[in-house]
């Protein structure tokens, strides 16, 4: 049994959008951790300098 074209184009397609999409959620997931490092570190650092100029 063979495939047509117009379904075997359809197919390749559909390959190609669920791997990209993978590639996508799966990168999401480091980067998403990355910033919120970033954005954990920029706090404490501001939390620290308001310490430091803290007047009383």
């Amino acid at each position: 049994m063979s495939l047509s074209n117009p379904i075997r184009h359809h197919i390749g397609l559909l390959v190609l959008i669920i791997s990209s999409l993978m590639t996508v959620f799966l990168s999401g997931c480091n980067t998403t951790a990355g910033i919120g490092k970033d954005i954990e570190a920029a706090g404490d650092a501001i939390e620290d300098k308001a310490e430091e100029e803290k007047k009383y």
